[in-house]
């Protein structure tokens, strides 16, 4: 008999934990019940919030409060090894992207993962948006033709001081702008078209205020069936953008994620009305709870986050090479 309510935790109290705890309590079949932090004022802060129990070491409170799903909302190299210890006290997962700093990582949670038998969605938020879902919609039906190119284009001011500095250190992070926010276009472009990148060729540059990552990137990719793309990023001073546009044989979309759709079918960009969804925290727990409920896969599962980080890998070699770089997103390959 399945439990009225799942328990949650979640490890982390930064900026994002609100998010992830609104959207718990807004997801019949979920409770939360813990916060973890390193810092034990900022997890008091949150657990009076939502009337939960704070902690400093998060295997202390698994042990303790034993809870079905923990939430990972830590540094990008935390993961890893947060993610296989819930994994081997049969926790179910929420993992914020990317998934880790590595494929060699990913594979490790992957592994745990289906050794005990747990469900595993990473947050890639992309999927759960309602401009996205509603330009995915447009690309599936055809209605302006077959799509030929996209042209993703992303800045901001990413050395803004902020920005916690773990995110400009390469061996914390796994890289600067492409690896925080690039990993977002290319999740973005995949998941759009359904389909994935086959190979690419990148440029980087290093010019940032701190650290030692890359504070802007130019990407030309090929998905496997043929179609090109751009993702052409920068971190330093000018216009914050970003939005993607989608060409066609009849028409254009132009995405600005979060805020609108705009349609042309060979005219100026007109803007497009978007249907009313939950909102995109919302629709991974419900997804996640799916999962767990069904013993299903995930919408946005391991071993596709994995690919994501294959890709970003792969955008590394080319800037470092100069070179083309094939893609291998299949796990055990």
């Amino acid at each position: 008999m399945q439990k009225a309510e799942l328990r949650v935790a979640v490890l982390g109290a930064g900026i994002i934990a609100k998010a992830h705890f609104d959207a718990i309590q807004s997801t019949t079949g979920f409770a939360a019940c813990a916060v973890v932090d390193i810092n034990l004022d900022k997890a008091n802060e949150i657990a009076q919030l939502y009337e939960i129990t704070a902690y400093n070491d998060y295997r202390e409170m698994i042990k303790q409060e034993c809870p079905d799903v923990v939430v990972i909302a830590l540094p990008h190299y935390l993961h890893k090894e947060t993610a296989v210890f819930a994994a081997e006290h049969g926790c179910h997962l929420m993992l914020e992207k990317p998934m880790a700093l590595s494929v060699s990582e990913c594979d490790e949670i992957i592994q745990a993962g289906r050794k005990a038998d747990i469900r595993i969605l990473v947050g890639h938020t992309q999927h759960y948006i309602a401009e996205n879902i509603q330009a995915k919609r447009i690309i599936q039906s055809e209605e302006l033709g077959k799509l030929v190119m996209i042209h993703d284009v992303r800045h901001t001011n990413y050395f803004q001081d902020s920005r916690p500095q773990w995110f400009l250190e390469k061996e914390k992070s796994g890289g600067g702008i492409l690896a925080n926010l690039g990993t977002h276009s290319i999740d973005k472009i995949q998941w759009l078209t359904d389909r994935t990148v086959r190979k690419l060729r990148s440029s980087v540059s290093y010019h940032g205020s701190r650290g030692n990552v890359e504070g802007s990137g130019m990407i030309y990719l090929e998905l496997t069936s043929g179609i090109p793309a751009t993702i052409v990023q920068s971190g330093y001073l000018g216009a914050s953008r970003n939005e993607t546009e989608i060409m066609f044989t009849g028409g254009m979309l132009k995405l600005v994620t979060g805020e609108s759709l705009w349609i042309s079918r060979g005219g100026q960009y007109e803007k497009l009305d978007t249907p009313n969804t939950a909102a995109p925290f919302e629709l991974q727990y419900s997804d996640l709870l799916t999962a767990i409920r069904d013993h299903s896969e995930t919408s946005c599962s391991p071993a596709y986050a994995r690919g994501v980080i294959a890709a970003l890998e792969a955008v590394y070699r080319s800037a470092e090479t100069g070179l083309e770089q094939f893609v291998d997103q299949e796990f055990g390959s």
